[in-house]
Parts: structure tokens; C-alpha cells; sequence
């Protein structure tokens, strides 16, 4: 109800830090002025009231002219919004107000500095006139005065400067209010519209944030940080936000208001030299971080005001910080006794996770680039990681191009505003002019994992001839710039990335192996009362060779999931075999191609059950689930159309005249062959057609081959020392007979290669679940099957009756964004159709036999909401893509914290 910033200004009030008195409107509301556009019933009347215990706790009376009072009107959501809602200051200042300040702090600069500042904001966020009608006469009065910055400008230019602003409303048909009450009032609608405004809306769409939850309004005494050089404002974080380091940081402005700070408008000092130019205030600042930093036992974002050397403290709030930097506070604060591990894990986001794997610009191509001149400028690294895009100079361009366009884009601007967030969202990196590290562009890059450098001062932007200039060397619209949020740095062209390794990142491991050791607890499920296991989630791999099954374990797989036996075939030694086989028209010739293929596939096999181990010294091997071949036989063959066009291109050559020779009439024989073999194959929809199980009843020679394969590669593993668990998995079933059909044919071979070769080990025989009729007779069905593997992507094809290429290509996207679907669901599981579907297949094969295995290995195994769902329906594992592995064991330690019993701190 208080949102964040109200929250926490009570909370540092009741443990006696020094906060302007204040009062606080609540989320309720917002929620009930959005339908009416009025103050609910009885606000007006609690306000004044409100405000009468401000002027008490003060001193000073709201809009008398002999000891006025002014305050804030600032946003406060229950979510952390950064800049995305509205703000004004020096509410109850006007004519005659402004005169009883000057004789009262007998500074008429700093009374007609703040005054004209009032104007400007609430002409910008209450009145809705453009920023630039204020710039560009602020810009004129400053070349008029000689002055390079604002604090140039004298009493007298400020004075003239606020009857200027006065008239700029009124030539837009606005009239700023000199009636301080219409001000409050006028000031608190604006920033409860502000919760709609568009900027906040997108902000909301990237972080999930729900749209009823409003803003609170927090009415504010204000202190001022523009009386001089004894004064000043700044933002700083009790830890290094971009990398994690336990050192204080942030940016200040002598005789300035915050405002000057977060928009990133003037260069600012950093917050260490302030202990030189405002000691006392910085020393008690230090003193506060600390407490704050203890007492919420999270990192810290905090802004102040000193005003004539005393300090006040206007916010705090848990600070948004890069992936890097939360995984290492993290880590860090377990080690210093603030959380526990349980807290840590929690702590961080699977998009933390995510985003520590992405590239980062190669070294030696960057000294490349240097020792070529490409390097262009440099400015504060203010959220790490490698952008390699075109450029832009606007928002709007910035989003069209990287959506319509599909370019890699880099926004490039003075600084950012918060209605530029759609273009940041968009954007592969961020680039400013002006700014410091806790300027609005940096905040917000850090938070979405952007790459961005900010106060890159030596460069020029000119917006009218879309172009940017530092020393001589233009870079227009369009053109491609690499930008490294790391370093600060910024090339011209582009710079060469690679992803980092997971093993050097000590603390991100050290957290992915708490993760673990929360799933592997006893009853993590207790709350779920699921049949089946009580630990948590493991976490398996797509892998279809041993490079990938190797990639996998480097992540933390213990397992594999999916091994897709056909993409062994599409090698190019053996595609030709595959094709003689597809072409054989008998049985015996069939199984001759076959066996000239089994080699391959057995030594694939080896490979990954030797990568599939503990550890090199037992060699105990993880399951490795090989499903036997699904896709249609005629994707092995050429298209029809390539075909065709070979044998016309090749007749039209012999009309014309060409002698065709022996080796050519063989060639347009053969594709005649081809053509002839791939038309006998066309099916109306293929992927309902011969494939899977069928295709394996239809000719059982591949998939005996295929199984003799992995039991004889299991069994050569064997024999070497290592303990392989090969599980076999026919793909597609529909009907309990066709497993009756063929299962029994592929465990005889399977018993006779272990008899063959003298070796014991222990394996399954299962199936994929796929087919919505699958999952409602299930009970049948694990009469044989020993697992079951959710095939997610054609479970949800089929249950939807969507055809995924054509659906997200035409008519997906639409549909989520009208909200007729709440999310695609080819990316995040549909809980209430496909989901329904999984839990009723796994209770009723559970009841068929209550030890079945069950997991998940369509491309949901990744995604971490399916995760969370698979976790509740009681399943085993999840296999997903090695570059996918870390995300998941995150996501599945998640939920095991969410729906443990006696997990402490799990609602957070």
C-alpha cells in the first residue's frame, strides 16, 4: 500500500535516520482514481490533514509567504519503477512565497534556481508541454549570460528566467498555478496518470510487474541541495552495482537538486571526493550506508540532500545491480553471515544466470581495432557486456529498427529520458553523451543487462544531421559501432565476442552447487503431495553428440534427456548411406545400408556415455535417454522441387544441343530415381504422418540397428571400466499396442548383445509422451514403458492443433498481444490444456507403476515458469539445451524452495 519509497522513508524514520517529514498517499488510491480521474471519496480532506502534521513537524506553514513550506510529489510503486513514473519539486513555491524565501535565507539565487525549476517540472509532467519549449529558453538565456552550465546563471538571469517559463505556458494555452493547493492537487493526479503513462506500461511489460498494483504518492518536505556550495544531492549504492565490489559508489552535484543527478544533465563528482569537499555530512553518510545495508541485508540504492551541511536522506531502496554484481553480493553476503544460502539462491534471477554466458568482446580483437585507430571514445562502464549494432539516435527509430527491421541496434543519445525505455528495451547497447553512473540510462541498462557506457563526453551529437563527431570522425545513422559496457569503451565497426566460461566464474558456481543441494533435500515437495519423488528437480541435457553431452556436464547436467539420433544421420559420409537405405527395395538391402551405418552409431554412443560420468576415477555413468528415430524418412531426401529443377536443367541442355555423357545420363537417372522415391513418400502433414513408432513398426530394421548400436556401445563402455545407464526411448506413441508391438523385438536385442559380449548393466525402455490420447491412457502405457519424457513441442502442437511454424509466423504474436493467449505457448508451457495433460499422465502412470521415471524434453525443459510446473506435477527432471543447464538448476532449486515445508524465507 505505501510502495517502495514510502515504505522505506517510515522504515528509516522509525530507526531514527534523519528523513524530512513526510506523508504518504496509497496504492488504493491510485487504483480508485484510474476509472473516475478524481480522488477517491475523503483524499483531499486526509491530505490536508496530512499536511497540516508536515507544517508541524517542520515549522513552517504550506503556502504562507513569511515561512513557507515546499515539497515533493513523488511516485512510489511497490516494485522498484526506476524514473519510468513522474516527480515534481518545490511544490508551494509563487510569487509571493518566493519573496518570503528570499528574506528568509536571504539567498534570492537559489530561491529563483528552485522556482524556475518548478515551472519547468510542472509544466513538463502536470501541464504535458514538451521539454525542449523549456530547454531551448534556458539554452538561449545561458548563451545570452555567457554561461557554459546552469550554476553560471546569477540571481537576476534566474528571475528573468521564471517569468520566461511563466510565459512559455502560457503560449502553449497553459497557466502555471499560482494557488499552491491547485499545485499539490494538480502534482498528485499527474503522477497517479503517470502509472498509465507509456513509458511505465513498457517498463511493466519487461519485468512482469502486474498493472493493478498503482503507484503511491509521497508528499515530502523538501531540503535543498542548491543553497550554495555548503549543499548538495547525490545517489550512491552501498556496493559497486556494475561488478559487486564492497565499496561504496555513486555520483554527487554541489549546489544542485536530484533532479541534476539521475538525468545525467551535468557531469557529476564522485561520491569518495565528497569526503573532501563536505566532510562531516560525508562521514555520517558512511555511517547510515552501513546501518542500511545491515538492516535490510541487501545492497543498497540511497539518495540524498545536504543542505547547508546538514544531511537528510529522501530514499532507499534495494539497488537494481548488473547479473555479475548480484551474484557476487550475493555470494559475498553468505560469507559475511548477513543471508543464508537458501536467501543467496533466491536472490538471484535466472536471467542473472542467463545473461553471464553472453558474449564478451575478444581481447586481442580489440587491441586490433586500437592498433587500426577504430577506437572512438571512452565514458563510465556503466553496465558491462559486449553491443555490437547500428546506430540510432532516437527511441522510436532505435525500437522500429530492431523490430521491424530485425537489426542488432545501439541507441546512442546526450542521455536518456524515461521515455526513451522502449528504445533502451530494444536496443543490443546504450551509448550517452552526458551522464554518470547513476544516471537514468545506467540504472536501467544495469537492470535489463544491457551493455552500456555513459559520459562519453568527447563525443558530439548532432541530432539534425543524424550523426555523431569526436575528433573529426563521423559516425552516421546507420553505421555499425561496437560498444563495451565492461570497459567503457567504444569502436568503430565491429569487434569479435566470445561467451564466457561458466568454470572460471567461481561465485556463480559456487551458488548453481547450493542450488543443487536444495533439490537434492528429502520432501521439497511436502506442499505439492505429488506421487512420485519428494526431492527437487535434476537437471539433464539435449545432447546429440559427445561434444555436447561434455558442454552439458561442464554446466552441471547430470543426465541426458534427449539424444536425437537422426542428426547423426545428416552427417554428410553417412547421408548418402541413409539415402541408399530410404531407396532399398527389399528388406535384405535395407538392412545391408543399416549395417554399414551402425558403426557410426555405436561410436557416437561411446562418446557419450563416456561424458556422461560422475567422474573420470568411478566412471559411474548418468542415465542417457537415446530416442530412437522420429522425423519422416523424407527428410533425408531432397527436395522435390531441386529435383526437378536438376533433371530440367539437364534435358533442357541436351534439346539445345549437348551431347550428354555416360556419367550424365547416370546422374539424371539417378535423380529420377530420387524424385521418384520422394513423391512415393509425400505425405499431406507429414508430422502426423510416417513417423516415430510408426515409422519403426513399418521398418523395425533402423530402430533394431539403432539398438543394437547403443548396446553394443554401452557394453564396449562397460568393458573399459565405466558403469553406463543407457535408457531407450520410442518416440510418438499413441496406442499402448504399438509399444506391445515393438518393444518386446528391441529388449530381445538388447539382452542378446549384453549376452554376447558377457556384461551386465542395468537400462530402460520407455516412451515419449507427445500425443494428447497418450497422456489420458498413460495408465496402459506404463504397463510397459519404464519413463516417460514429456515431448512438450508436439504435445502442445497437437493439443492446441496449431502447426508451430505457421502459427508463430502468421498469427502467435497477435494473439498475445490483443491477450488472447496469455504467453506463446511453444515458449512457456500452457498450464491449463497441456499442462492438464502432463499431470493426468503422470498420476495415472504412476498408479501403473509407481516407480516411473517421468521428465521433460521439449525446448519448456529451459524455460523457467515450465520448470516450476514440472516441479509441481511431481516429475523427475528436466533436460534442456547445455547453454540452458545453468538456468535451470536456478529455476529448480527455486522451486523447491517455493513449495518446501520448513524452507525459511521461501515467500519472498
Amino acid at each position: 500500500m505505501l510502495g517502495g519509497k514510502g515504505a522505506n522513508l517510515a522504515e528509516m524514520t522509525r530507526i531514527k535516520l534523519p528523513v524530512p517529514p513526510f506523508f504518504t498517499v496509497t496504492t488504493e488510491a491510485c487504483n480508485a482514481y484510474q476509472p473516475t480521474g478524481k480522488f477517491p471519496e475523503g483524499q483531499w480532506d486526509q491530505m490536508m490533514e496530512a499536511l497540516k502534521a508536515i507544517e508541524k513537524a517542520s515549522g513552517k506553514k504550506f503556502g504562507d509567504a513569511t515561512n513557507p513550506l515546499l515539497v515533493s510529489c513523488r511516485s512510489g510503486a511497490k516494485f522498484s519503477m526506476p524514473g519510468m513514473m513522474d516527480t515534481v519539486l518545490n511544490i508551494g513555491l509563487n510569487d509571493e512565497t518566493a519573496k518570503g524565501m528570499v528574506a528568509l535565507t536571504k539567498n534570492e539565487r537559489f530561491v529563483y534556481d528552485s522556482y524556475r525549476r518548478l515551472i519547468q517540472m510542472f509544466g513538463s509532467v502536470v501541464l504535458g508541454l514538451p521539454d525542449e519549449a523549456f530547454e531551448d529558453v534556458l539554452d538561449e538565456m545561458k548563451k545570452e549570460k555567457g554561461a557554459k552550465v546552469d550554476t553560471d546563471l546569477d540571481a537576476a538571469a534566474l528571475k528573468e528566467l521564471v517569468e520566461k517559463f511563466k510565459a512559455v505556458t502560457k503560449a502553449h494555452k497553459k497557466e502555471f498555478p499560482q494557488d499552491v493547493l491547485e499545485q499539490l492537487r494538480l502534482a498528485t493526479e499527474a503522477v497517479f496518470k503517470s502509472w498509465n503513462g507509456k513509458r511505465a506500461v513498457d517498463y511493466r511489460r519487461a519485468t512482469n510487474i502486474p498493472d493493478d498494483l498503482g503507484t503511491a504518492v509521497n508528499i515530502v518536505t523538501m531540503v535543498f541541495g542548491n543553497m550554495g556550495n555548503d549543499s548538495g544531492t547525490g545517489v550512491a549504492f552501498t556496493r559497486n552495482p556494475a561488478t559487486g565490489e564492497r565499496k561504496l559508489y555513486g555520483d554527487y552535484l554541489l549546489n544542485a537538486q536530484g533532479e541534476d543527478v539521475v538525468a545525467g544533465i551535468r557531469n557529476t563528482e564522485k561520491i569518495e571526493n565528497l569526503g573532501k569537499d563536505l566532510k562531516p555530512a560525508y562521514d555520517q553518510f558512511l555511517t547510515i550506508c552501513d546501518t542500511l545495508e545491515k538492516h535490510y541485508k541487501n545492497m543498497q540504492d540511497m539518495e540524498f540532500t545536504i543542505e547547508r551541511g546538514r544531511l537528510w536522506m529522501l530514499q532507499t531502496r534495494d539497488g537494481k545491480r548488473t547479473a555479475a554484481a548480484a551474484i557476487k553480493i550475493a555470494y559475498d553476503m553468505v560469507n559475511e553471515g548477513l543471508i543464508t544460502k537458501e536467501e543467496a539462491v533466491l536472490r538471484i534471477t535466472t536471467d542473472n544466470v542467463d545473461s553471464m554466458l553472453h558474449p564478451q568482446f575478444d581481447q586481442e580483437d580489440k587491441k586490433v581495432a586500437k592498433k587500426e585507430g577504430r577506437f572512438y571514445a571512452s565514458g563510465v562502464n556503466a553496465s558491462p557486456g559486449s553491443a555490437v549494432g547500428q546506430v540510432y539516435f532516437d527511441a522510436d527509430l532505435t525500437e522500429k529498427m530492431s523490430k521491424e527491421e530485425k537489426q542488432d541496434t545501439i541507441m546512442v543519445r546526450p542521455f536518456t529520458k524515461p521515455d526513451d525505455v522502449h528504445g533502451m528495451l530494444a536496443a543490443k547497447g546504450i551509448l550517452t553523451s552526458e551522464g554518470g553512473a547513476t544516471s537514468h540510462a545506467a540504472v536501467v541498462a544495469r537492470q535489463f543487462g544491457v551493455p552500456c557506457v555513459v559520459g562519453a563526453s568527447a563525443i558530439k551529437i548532432d541530432l539534425d544531421k543524424r550523426q555523431m563527431v569526436v575528433d573529426g570522425k563521423v559516425v552516421k545513422e546507420g553505421e555499425w559501432i561496437s560498444v563495451d559496457g565492461t570497459t567503457g569503451e567504444v569502436f568503430l565497426g565491429k569487434i569479435k565476442s566470445f561467451s564466457p566460461s561458466l568454470e572460471e566464474q567461481k561465485e556463480l558456481l559456487t551458488i548453481l552447487n547450493w542450488a543443487d543441494e536444495i533439490c537434492a533435500r528429502p520432501d521439497v515437495r511436502a506442499k505439492l503431495g505429488v506421487t512420485g519423488p519428494k526431492r527437487g528437480l535434476q537437471v539433464w541435457a539435449n545432447a546429440d553428440y559427445p561434444k555436447d553431452a561434455r558442454r552439458a556436464r561442464s554446466y552441471g547436467a547430470v543426465g541426458i534427456g534427449l539424444c536425437r539420433t537422426e542428426h547423426m544421420f545428416f552427417e554428410p559420409e553417412r547421408l548418402p548411406i541413409v539415402q541408399r537405405m530410404i531407396l532399398a527395395p527389399t528388406s535384405e538391402e535395407r538392412t545391408a545400408a543399416l549395417n554399414e551405418l551402425l558403426p557410426s552409431q555405436r561410436s557416437d554412443f561411446e562418446g557419450l556415455f563416456r561424458a556422461m560420468v560422475d567422474n573420470e576415477k568411478d566412471k559411474n555413468g548418468y542415465p542417457v535417454i537415446i530416442r530412437l528415430i522420429d522425423p519422416p524418412l523424407h527428410e533425408f531426401l531432397p527436395a522435390a522441387e531441386e529435383l526437378q529443377d536438376k533433371i530440367i536443367t539437364q534435358r533442357i541442355a541436351n534439346l539445345a544441343g549437348y551431347t550428354l555423357g555416360k556419367g550424365d545420363t547416370k546422374e539424371i537417372a539417378a535423380a529420377e530415381k530420387m524424385l521418384h522415391a520422394v513423391e512415393s513418400l509425400h505425405e499431406s502433414n507429414p508430422m502426423m504422418g510416417l513417423r516415430g513408432v510408426r515409422l519403426s513398426i513399418a521398418m523395425p530394421e533402423i530402430v533394431e540397428m539403432q539398438v543394437r548400436a547403443i548396446f553394443e556401445a554401452a557394453a564396449n563402455v562397460a568393458l573399459e571400466g565405466y558403469k553406463p545407464k543407457p535408457e531407450v526411448m520410442i518416440p510418438l506413441t499413441g496406442h499402448v499396442n504399438e509399444l506391445k508391438w515393438i518393444q518386446p523385438r528391441l529388449e530381445r536385442i538388447a539382452k542378446a548383445v549384453m549376452e554376447e559380449k558377457k556384461v551386465n548393466f542395468s537400462y530402460k525402455f520407455g516412451t515419449m509422451i507427445e500425443i494428447p490420447r497418450a497422456a489420458v491412457t498413460a495408465n496402459e502405457i506404463a504397463g510397459l514403458a519404464e519413463f516417460f519424457s514429456f515431448g512438450t513441442n508436439d504435445l502442445t502442437q497437437m493439443t492446441f492443433g496449431y502447426s508451430r511454424d505457421d502459427a508463430e509466423r502468421n498469427f502467435l504474436i497477435t494473439y498475445v498481444e490483443q491477450g488472447i493467449l496469455p504467453k506463446n505457448p511453444f515458449q512457456t508451457l500452457d498450464r491449463d490444456g497441456v499442462g492438464r495433460l502432463m499431470r493426468l499422465a503422470v498420476e495415472d502412470g504412476r498408479k501403473a507403476r509407481p516407480e516411473l521415471e517421468v521428465g521433460i524434453c521439449g525446448e519448456h525443459g529451459g524455460d523457467p515458469n515450465s520448470i516450476e510446473f514440472c516441479h509441481m506435477i511431481g516429475n523427475n527432471y528436466v533436460s534442456c539445451s547445455p547453454f540452458r543447464v545453468p538456468v535451470a538448476r536456478l529455476a529448480a532449486a527455486h522451486a523447491a524452495l517455493k513449495f518446501s515445508s520448513g524452507a525459511e524465507n521461501t515467500d519472498k
